[in-house]
């Protein structure tokens, strides 16, 4: 499967609520090339989400293993209609996004979650994930319902900063 270029903020396909899914076909398709693009991704790239690529279905890929700076996790995963159904916690962590190249942020997150989802033969999983792996979780999930890491800053004067380039 292809790689595919990357949507930007403020394309209104980032703030869009998207579909179920519930043809297998469609989330092996989006899941290929969600993995396809964030292979060719900056290192240490670790979730995407459809709506990042133009497809308007709840499909998800995260990988935290992918960032040497934290342990554990569950390596790749591709999710299929996730939903958090449990969360416990809390913890405040710097974020980036793709969609957002510019710009990283302190978000308030769960500091553990329990996540309900399909695989990509839409057979019922459940993750359970905890640190900078349920950040990513929430993260990706978070753009499945329009919602970006801009819209969780809780000041913009104190937690939002410009991305460090190197």
């Amino acid at each position: 499967m292809p790689a595919r270029d990357i949507i930007s903020y403020p394309d209104p396909r980032l703030k869009t609520v998207c579909e179920a899914v519930v043809d297998p076909c469609v989330a092996q398709l989006v899941a290929a090339d969600l993995l396809a693009t964030l292979d060719i991704c900056p290192p240490r790239t670790v979730g995407i989400a459809a709506p990042q690529i133009g497809d308007l279905v709840r499909v998800v890929v995260v990988d935290s293993s992918r960032n040497p700076k934290f342990e554990g996790g569950h390596g790749l995963l591709s999710l299929v209609n996730p939903r958090i159904v449990s969360h416990e916690g809390s913890m405040v962590f710097r974020e980036g996004c793709l969609s957002l190249p510019d710009y990283t942020a302190n978000i308030r997150r769960f500091e553990r979650v329990t996540v309900h989802a399909l695989d990509l033969d839409l057979r019922e999983v459940e993750v359970d994930a905890s640190g900078f792996e349920a950040v990513v979780l929430q993260h990706e999930l978070d753009h499945l319902d329009g919602v970006l890491f801009l819209d969780r800053v809780a000041d913009i004067k104190t937690d939002l900063f410009p991305r460090k380039r190197k």
